[in-house]
């Protein structure tokens, strides 16, 4: 069977030229599988990693419906909204659709908060086809009486998992009681635990579902490492890492994660010290500061972008080299998501982790997860060898048992189960 080309999905001329300039030929699974569903104006669950083309997978249908049913908007209204959790992420969403709809007559608006109402509220007064927003921006738009969502025909959630985790599961439920009960959903989400299916089912008619590259894999182009140190010396060590890079003449573009706003502050403060160049996005910073340190990372003017999870929800950078965990993801599956920023688009990419004795039971249930172990490198000056002898026992005794298990557990039938290895 042939591979699918953009040019056998039915979308409107416009969005085919817009494509064509852009060099998009092959669409990516989760766009093959969604963009026909959406066309059929059925609801979606789509479950897609970051970097999976899942923008333009919404994005596409969208226009194609604004561009093949054309109207006169009225004032305030909206015909299609896109929820996301962050500023970065909407910025994003909105130059997709301004991408992609280049030869489409419509108006798009997006609105987050830190910046002032006054241009928001001017466009709205107008009507727009497309609103991108954040919850609570959008719902103090429709508390001063600025938009009208009483006709919105298609509603987007965007990365809900990553709503649910900062809260605004009230925020939503608030928007949806505002919108029509008739329209069509498109909700998409990396992963699908318990919370994000019940809200999924509370909101849905009739999904169908779309599962593409599941939170426990991992892209196979990344080279998983990670390194044992001291809590104290992951800075010393991370600057060691870069300089070296730059003595072996290695191009890179580094994503550092930080799990505290304060800790991105404190560890730029500490690489300026050691002469090496780097910038921090959270949500302590203003909107202005966070566009302004992007740009510069996406141009190459800084070669490390210190971000907390949250910030970084939405980065679309191309030539990310590598991803560091400077400090663990308190969840296993947030591994997979951030080590996804690399070796996108075919590329290759490196995945480092620094492991301290604080991080030691969620380096086991990552390694358990994705089923494979993590590569140790030991060639630096802050290596921790009680860490790794740790862990390493942990990997022996988990094989033992899984052994000592195999013979003796029987199915039904009576006949031996397979086990399956932790990694």
């Amino acid at each position: 069977m042939s591979e699918i080309t953009f040019h056998d999905l039915p979308l409107a001329e416009p969005l085919h030229r817009a494509l064509g300039e852009h060099d998009y030929q092959t669409p990516s699974p989760i766009q093959a599988q969604a963009i026909p569903v959406i066309l059929e104006g059925r609801d979606l669950l789509g479950s897609a990693q970051t970097g999976t083309g899942k923008t333009a997978a919404f994005a596409l249908p969208i226009l194609h419906r604004i561009h093949t049913q054309p109207r006169e908007l009225e004032s305030k209204e909206v015909r299609a909204l896109v929820l996301v959790p962050t500023r970065e992420l909407a910025v994003q969403v909105d130059r997709s659709f301004e991408k992609y709809g280049a030869y489409i007559d419509f108006r798009a608006l997006v609105v987050y908060g830190g910046v002032g109402f006054e241009t928001q509220v001017k466009t709205l007064k107008k009507g727009v086809d497309v609103l991108v927003a954040t919850p609570g921006r959008l719902l103090d738009l429709h508390g001063q009486g600025c938009v009208d969502l009483s006709n919105v025909k298609v509603l987007v959630l965007d990365e809900a998992d990553r709503m649910l985790d900062m809260g605004f599961l009230p925020d939503m439920r608030r928007i949806i009681s505002l919108l029509p009960k008739e329209r069509q959903t498109l909700f998409l989400s990396a992963t699908l635990g318990h919370s994000v299916q019940s809200l999924a089912k509370s909101i849905l008619n009739d999904p169908v579902t779309v599962s593409v590259n599941p939170p426990s894999s991992t892209a196979e182009k990344i080279e998983q490492q990670v390194l044992f140190v001291r809590s104290n010396d992951k800075a010393e060590l991370l600057a060691h890492l870069l300089k070296q890079m730059e003595e072996e003449d290695e191009a890179q573009l580094m994503l550092v994660f930080s799990r505290t706003k304060h800790g991105a502050e404190r560890l730029v403060k500490k690489l300026h010290k050691a002469g090496i160049k780097a910038d921090a996005i959270h949500g302590d910073r203003t909107q202005g500061a966070r566009e302004k340190a992007l740009d510069k990372f996406r141009a190459g003017e800084i070669k490390v972008l210190v971000a907390t999870d949250v910030a970084a929800r939405g980065i679309d950078v191309k030539g990310i080299t590598h991803v560091v965990n400077y400090d663990f993801p308190n969840q296993p599956e947030s591994y997979v998501h951030r080590i996804g920023r690399t070796a996108r688009a075919g590329e290759e990419g490196e995945a480092i982790t620094f492991c301290s004795d604080e991080d030691m039971n969620v380096l086991w249930d990552v390694e358990k997860m994705i089923r494979q172990p993590i590569n140790i490198i030991k060639d630096h000056p802050y290596h921790c060898t009680d860490l790794e002898d740790l862990h390493l026992g942990r990997r022996e005794a988990l094989k033992k048992i899984v052994k000592q298990e195999r013979p003796r557990r029987r199915n039904r039938g009576g006949g031996p189960v397979r086990v399956r290895k932790a990694f």
